[in-house]
């Protein structure tokens, strides 16, 4: 099974800064011939707050010749309580209204593929344990299947025994919940995007890779992370094995977002490089 997974598209119709990036990623998508295409993410500018950044993104999504799966990234349902656009039941039913569910489990020849929303793991919202219970389930019950986990935040940044990360990656008790389930559970990649920069590792018997955005790169609004600046896509091959490879997409343009914050998450200098910068 070939799956193409992209992340951090920030689509709008009314902030354009990065949609051009939309029709070389697509005819990528198009040579490429996966089974699925898997989106992890930031798929909008500002869904969190304007429905029609969800309709146009996703009318760019239904472009594509094969299955696509998404789940929502922080700015298409919200973030962290006490954020700007913290997750909320109002959000997240305008996206699954207009997106689709935000989380998913999918079965294809030996593989159950998992979708999840990571905005709420540690949100303190009512159903992150109600998709922990059905993280559970879904894991339990995968009858022999491997197992490949998609979702918008990484597990970690720099360490899997890290402290709290805040905006970047999962708090260290909702980590070790993770961990103990995917130790448990045979799963053999846990992918995502968020951070704007791509990376491969492993933890324990399990891949991970941090999906390069399709829209912009990072500059001097954050520090270092693990990995490299670019733009493009992955691709995963997902057979007895899994091997994945990213791929810097010919034609895209790695616009830099410290030259066009103001434009696209015009906010003081101190939320900056907290909440706007992915």
């Amino acid at each position: 099974m070939k799956i193409v997974q992209i992340s951090d598209t920030h689509f709008s119709p009314s902030k354009p800064h990065f949609n051009g990036n939309w029709e070389p990623i697509r005819r990528w998508i198009e040579a490429v011939k996966p089974d699925l295409v898997l989106h992890t993410g930031d798929l909008t500018i500002d869904g969190a707050d304007q429905a029609d950044d969800i309709v146009f993104s996703m009318g760019l999504l239904g472009e594509l010749d094969v299955p696509v799966l998404v789940v929502p990234g922080n700015h298409d349902v919200g973030h962290m309580p006490g954020s700007n656009q913290p997750i909320d039941d109002v959000r997240l039913e305008r996206w699954r209204r207009l997106a689709g569910p935000d989380r998913f489990a999918k079965d294809i020849g030996g593989w159950r593929l998992i979708g999840l929303n990571s905005l709420l793991i540690g949100s303190g919202h009512a159903e992150e344990q109600a998709q922990f219970d059905w993280l559970v389930e879904t894991l339990e019950g995968r009858e022999g299947r491997r197992v490949a986990i998609f979702a918008h935040k990484p597990l970690f940044v720099d360490d899997p025994a890290e402290g709290d990360t805040g905006y970047w990656g999962a708090r260290p008790a909702e980590r070790q919940r993770l961990f103990d389930l995917i130790a448990a559970h045979d799963v053999a990649l846990y992918a995502s995007g968020h951070l704007h920069w791509t990376w491969q590792g492993e933890l324990g018997a399990t891949q991970l890779l941090w999906a390069p955005p399709t829209s912009f790169i990072i500059d001097k609004l954050e520090r270092e992370m693990p990995g490299e600046r670019l733009v493009g896509g992955v691709i995963h091959h997902l057979e007895d094995d899994v091997t994945s490879e990213i791929v810097a997409v010919s034609g895209m343009i790695a616009h830099v977002l410290d030259e066009v914050i103001d434009e696209v998450y015009p906010r003081n200098a101190a939320a900056a490089a907290t909440e706007a910068a992915e």
